[in-house]
């Protein structure tokens, strides 16, 4: 007892010897058998995995037909399958491709079709001149020498450096802060969120902001463009309209404006900006009483400005009513507006040639913000045909405007103006010696 069963024991015949079998060292090999079983099977299961490849590197799973389903962004060389152990990297509109089978262009590929793809990380690797992820934006030239930001092409306006809605059925810009923004055409632009400009800092200019401007100023030996007709300065019309009760102009009037105050901004032929002291339109007893003081008043403001931008200059306030016309046909109705009316001539030499358009400060600007002004309750939208407030040219200047005057050459690198022999000033604008 308590002995096991040898395997050649077992062959002997039974009427040698009788032999008792152990039943607990029968139950412990069948016991070990069903273990057995189970690791073969294992053993045929890793068999079956390892069919796909690479276990399919930890990115996939494996399907019945030893074919890896890799995940997301996985997969091997350019296809979604193999054994899922490199990435694919970002699909963005391509800057250039073939067209399809309609001819259209610009379809998505990987990197935009401008960089290269790292397949350990999923990240495109772009040529000179391409950025962002998929390389789907372009870079600004220089990074804009460090004068200026790179700005995406829908956030380009109309108008330059002259902010300012711009209303094309009048031909004006309006009073608005920011330049025209055309954002349903360019959502339409296949480049729409990928071309990029520099827009330059005050006193820069050039694809890249690499230049500094000059003074411009009149040629001295070509005093105007046209010496038949009588001597003529550019003169701006800025026409603002009150809202009235409703907000769109009915029922408006004059004394709206009274006690309410407003500043002007000035942008120079160099970019530079100078908003004046708050301008306040005080009751004088009288509608003319009230535009002689807030004439003087403009004009001071104006000639205030730092570094004598404005050297000399003219204000003429009108305050009074227009007619407006709302509605068509049977259903017209006709009413007034008030409305106030500034027009400033720039006589002095130093403003002599066409300016940029002044902005008018409107909104109110309280404590902490500079100016510090009421603001005025104006138009904001068009109601019938010159309603909505503006700002525009009411006559263009008979001065010529040249850079350094024309008789001198700009050094971009300092901003001053190399004169020719002869001929001395900021910029140019003064004759030494007679040629």
């Amino acid at each position: 007892q308590g002995q096991g069963v040898a395997l050649s024991d077992v062959s002997a015949p039974v009427t040698e010897r009788p032999t008792r079998i152990n039943l607990t060292s029968g139950r412990s090999t069948m016991a070990s058998s069903r273990v057995l079983a189970i690791v073969m099977a294992a053993t045929l299961s890793s068999v079956a995995l390892s069919a796909c490849p690479n276990l399919c590197s930890g990115h996939g799973t494996c399907k019945d037909d030893n074919r890896c389903e890799c995940d997301k962004d996985y997969g091997a060389g350019d296809e979604i399958f193999g054994d899922c152990s490199e990435m694919f990297c970002p699909y963005e509109i391509a800057w250039v491709d073939d067209p399809n089978q309609d001819g259209n262009y610009h379809s998505y590929r990987e990197c935009a079709g401008k960089g290269l793809c790292d397949r350990d990380t999923g990240e495109c690797d772009c040529f000179a001149g391409y950025t962002g992820k998929g390389c789907a934006r372009s870079t600004c030239p220089n990074d804009c020498s460090g004068h200026g930001t790179c700005e995406y092409i829908e956030e380009i306006g109309h108008g330059g450096i002259v902010p300012g809605h711009y209303d094309a059925t009048k031909g004006r810009l309006g009073i608005h802060k920011g330049s025209k923004k055309f954002e349903g055409t360019a959502s339409e632009m296949w480049d729409h969120h990928k071309t990029m400009k520099c827009v330059c800092d005050k006193g820069f200019f050039e694809i890249d902001c690499s230049k500094r401007m000059c003074h411009t100023g009149n040629d001295i030996l070509d005093k105007r463009l046209d010496v038949s007709d009588v001597l003529q300065t550019q003169k701006q019309n800025i026409t603002l309209y009150a809202a009235g009760p409703t907000g769109n102009g009915s029922s408006s009037v004059v004394s709206e404006f009274y006690g309410r105050s407003f500043a002007l901004t000035f942008v120079s032929t160099l970019n530079e900006s100078f908003t004046t002291i708050p301008l306040v339109v005080e009751y004088e007893g009288d509608e003319f009483g009230t535009e002689l003081a807030l004439s003087t008043q403009i004009e001071k403001a104006l000639e205030s400005l730092p570094n004598k931008v404005i050297d000399d200059c003219t204000a003429n306030v009108t305050l009074g009513y227009d007619s407006m016309q709302r509605g068509h046909g049977f259903g017209v109705q006709y009413d007034t507006i008030a409305f106030m009316q500034i027009e400033v001539a720039f006589v002095g030499e130093g403003v002599q040639g066409t300016q940029n358009l002044l902005q008018v400060e409107m909104n109110e600007c309280s404590d902490g913000c500079m100016p510090k002004v009421d603001g005025l309750n104006l138009v904001s939208a068009g109601f019938g045909a010159n309603v909505t407030s503006f700002v525009s040219e009411k006559m263009t200047a008979d001065y010529n405007s040249y850079e350094c005057g024309r008789r001198g050459k700009c050094d971009y690198d300092s901003g001053l103006c190399e004169c020719f022999g002869g001929y001395v000033g900021e910029h140019c604008s003064i004759q030494s010696s007679l040629v």
